[in-house]
C-alpha cells in the first residue's frame, strides 16, 4: 500500500443477497447477488469507489427485495385467512 493508507473493505451484504434470493424475491436478489460480486471484485482489486457504488446498490436492492417479500408473505397471510373465514 502506499503512503501508508490502508483500504478499507466495503461490505457486499452477498449472504442477505442469497437470503433475498431464496425467501424474499427472486429477480432483485439475482440483481443484489450481481452488485454484491461485483462489490467484492472491486474490493479484492483495491477499487473503493466501485466497490462502494456496487455494495451501496446491492444495500438497495436488499432493502427493496425485503419490503416486496414482507408485503407479498402479508397478502398471502391476509388471503389464506380470508378465504378460510369466507370473506
Amino acid at each position: 500500500m502506499e503512503g501508508g493508507q490502508s483500504r478499507v473493505a466495503v461490505p457486499s451484504y452477498l449472504g442477505w443477497s442469497i437470503f433475498n434470493t431464496l425467501c424474499c424475491c427472486l429477480p432483485l436478489g439475482i440483481a443484489a447477488i450481481v452488485c454484491s460480486c461485483r462489490a467484492q471484485n472491486a474490493n479484492a482489486l483495491g477499487e473503493t469507489t466501485t466497490a462502494a457504488d456496487a455494495s451501496r446498490q446491492a444495500k438497495t436492492l436488499n432493502i427493496i427485495g425485503l419490503v416486496c417479500g414482507i408485503i407479498l408473505f402479508i397478502i398471502v397471510i391476509i388471503s389464506t385467512v380470508g378465504g378460510t373465514l369466507g370473506f
